[in-house]
């Protein structure tokens, strides 16, 4: 039967929850794909598949920041209208929880980020978006079913 190896190719169905419930669960669609040390999940997470086999269930839990940091108050900018404006509809109106996507300067990818905060006294037409990952500074509970492992 295969193990899972550092750059093993992987087939499984995996859930990432916080203490305020999931953030990604794939046992209810179809599995993810990834390829383990390629940065699709954080090293903490991807130490915990190592040596795992195909078909075996496993839950870790793991210590608050320990898989995806701790909560950095840098990572929460100010955004100007204008810039949302240029990047996406200018009559978009956003919301304190909502996720938005921001392309990358070379517009290859995206990243994301929450919305905390809408306006305020000196930057109205702004929102505060927080880049942290949302399981930032949080315990986590990672639950995996090893599909395949090539």
């Amino acid at each position: 039967m295969a193990t899972v190896q550092p750059g093993s190719f992987l087939t499984l169905h995996y859930r990432l929850a916080g203490p305020a419930g999931d953030i990604i669960n794939t046992f209810a669609d179809k599995p993810a794909t990834l390829t383990l040390g390629s940065g699709e999940l954080s090293p903490a997470v991807e130490e915990r598949l190592l040596g795992l086999e195909e078909g075996q269930r496993a839950t870790f839990e793991l210590a608050a920041g320990e898989a995806f940091g701790q909560h950095n108050p840098d990572m929460q900018q100010w955004v100007a209208r204008k810039l949302l404006n240029d990047l996406g509809d200018p009559d978009e109106r956003y919301a304190v929880g909502e996720v938005v996507e921001f392309a990358t300067p070379d517009g290859m990818a995206t990243y994301a980020g929450v919305v905390v905060q809408v306006g305020n006294a000196d930057s109205p037409n702004a929102i505060l978006v927080d880049f942290n990952h949302p399981l930032a500074g949080q315990p986590v509970t990672f639950e995996v079913h090893v599909i395949g492992a090539l």
